[in-house]
């Protein structure tokens, strides 16, 4: 892979849901350790790219690269060694309910046969430590955790496989303002720990500030605007002034259904 290469490089990518055209030709990159954060609103397509990205959809048409290798002509076998390099953390945190904490967190790593089930309550420990929990939460069942420790416990379980990618939807939704700074705090110090390359979906424009070194905006099935998640709040763009600021009056209107 070239120096310039991105780790993530996605090319033309069209989804479409019958008549519904989601995803309408997005290009985007991703540089290797950076972390980049797509805005858009509800039902512009953010989740149906992070899911192709992630081989949870097959889209229609494009490429999607990463290290410079399109996986859409992958076999399934080399898809599932790509999946194994991801961590992701989920919008409402998809824990498993009948089963504890430590196992949760170990998961993926007892699944791919990475941990023997008895060292897995230990290494759920240290993997909880990182996020700011207690080894002896690892005891506990998802129904006994409040909204930000689940949260925790699926960061948690997102790194617990040290991946080089990190995908977050919607990781603050639910939260208080003083918890999801938290939770955006972790995300950070994960995300540099690891030196993973990182992909969130948001519609909190502060979580976006905080968790993104880039931001981009999805809007009509593509990308119509790209820069430094700093500068989201003054991007100069109409579209993005619009989103961000919550204006109602706008180049963005509400679609109307018949």
């Amino acid at each position: 892979m070239s120096a310039a290469a991105p780790k993530i490089r996605v090319r033309s990518l069209a989804k479409s849901f019958g008549e519904k055209r989601v995803l309408d030709g997005v290009d985007l990159d991703v540089p290797a350790g950076t972390s980049l954060v797509v805005i858009g609103g509800s039902g512009s397509g953010k989740s149906v790219l992070i899911k192709c990205i992630l081989g949870l959809i097959e889209p229609d048409a494009g490429t999607i690269e990463i290290d410079g290798e399109n996986v859409l002509a992958l076999g399934q076998e080399a898809r599932r060694a790509i999946a194994a390099r991801i961590g992701m953390l989920f919008q409402n945190s998809a824990l498993f309910d009948s089963l504890p904490v430590w196992e949760n967190v170990t998961f993926g790593l007892l699944a791919r046969r990475r941990i023997r089930r008895a060292e897995a309550r230990v290494k759920a420990g240290e993997i909880l430590g990182q996020v700011g929990l207690a080894a002896s939460a690892g005891e506990l069942f998802p129904a006994e955790l409040s909204g930000g420790m689940q949260k925790r416990v699926a960061l948690a379980r997102a790194i617990a496989a040290t991946p080089e990618m990190l995908f977050f939807d919607e990781p603050t939704t639910g939260l208080d303002p003083i918890m999801g700074a938290v939770i955006d705090g972790l995300i950070q110090d994960c995300v540099k720990r690891l030196g993973s390359t990182a992909v969130a979906i948001t519609h909190d424009m502060a979580s976006a500030r905080r968790i993104g070194d880039n931001a981009a905006m999805l809007y009509g099935g593509r990308i119509v605007w790209e820069g430094p998640a700093a500068s989201l709040l003054e991007s100069g763009n109409a579209l993005v002034d619009q989103f961000t600021h919550g204006r109602r009056e706008g180049p963005i209107r509400m679609e109307l259904r018949a």
